[in-house]
């Protein structure tokens, strides 16, 4: 394990990596955090593990950003670059993240949990954009990931209102894609994870590199991303195994090495 004051890093036996937040009380996502996190993904994606859960703690994912680095529009700018800076990084992870989140994810831990692939959340699970709430907007891709997930008039109305959303409304409005009980949601994540970290990982970080490449782009943009990809993927030494151990075997035989 590699530690740091803020951001704790785990790689486990099974390829996934599991990053940790650690700032009491509350996990703020201060500049200080988001440049360890940044740092933290970018070491993630020049040595990428099988997997990467992002998780908090067990009564708060984070509560969104400290909000006493807050002053001007100068104060502004810094935090809304720090916060582009860090979660762009862990979403250009070239391996499928999920986040684990139990407790709230509030302002800057939803945009958080919107950056990773897939949310897991436990039953307790809170999320929200309360930023309306202190006369002011989400600054750290709310806007622009939460639309894209959930579509614009639910965007709207979480960040218009301030309004929290559980997990079972998160769950029916595709913000998460599995609610679990408190008690099984390291476990369930870790089952997830690990049954990814098995796959084909380096078409995993192609496929993504094609989906979120494409969904700014026109059609005919975003298909000859995905001709890119799939040329680059036949590079790989995992497909060669997978389309052999095909034509031998069927498909769902093949073991992936991750090269």
């Amino acid at each position: 394990m590699s530690e740091s004051s803020l951001v704790r890093v785990e790689r486990c036996d099974d390829g996934v990596a599991i990053v940790t937040l650690d700032n009491p009380k509350v996990n703020a996502l201060s500049t200080a955090l988001l440049g360890q996190l940044q740092r933290v993904a970018e070491e993630l994606s020049v040595h990428p593990p099988g997997a990467v859960v992002v998780t908090g703690g067990d009564r708060l994912f984070a509560a969104g950003a400290d909000i006493s680095e807050f002053g001007g529009p100068a104060e502004a700018r810094r935090v809304g670059a720090a916060f582009r800076s860090a979660l762009d990084a862990v979403a250009a992870i070239p391996r499928a993240t999920i986040a684990a989140v139990s407790g709230y994810a509030l302002g800057g831990g939803c945009e958080l949990a919107l950056a990773c692939d897939f949310r897991v959340a436990s039953e307790r699970a809170v999320f929200g954009q309360p930023e309306i709430l202190l006369g002011i907007i989400p600054g750290g891709g709310g806007t622009q990931r939460l639309a894209r997930l959930v579509g614009p008039s639910r965007a709207k109305d979480m960040i218009l209102t301030g309004r929290q959303v559980r997990a079972t409304e998160a769950l029916a409005i595709g913000l998460v894609d599995e609610v679990v009980a408190p008690e099984v949601l390291t476990e369930r994540v870790r089952e997830r994870a690990s049954e990814l970290a098995r796959g084909a990982v380096v078409a995993h970080g192609l496929a993504k590199r094609a989906i979120d490449g494409g969904l700014d782009r026109s059609l005919a943009e975003g298909l000859t991303i995905e001709q890119d990809q799939f040329a680059e993927v036949f590079t790989t030494h995992d497909a060669h195994v997978g389309v052999q151990t095909f034509l031998e075997r069927g498909a769902g035989h093949a073991t992936f090495e991750g090269r």
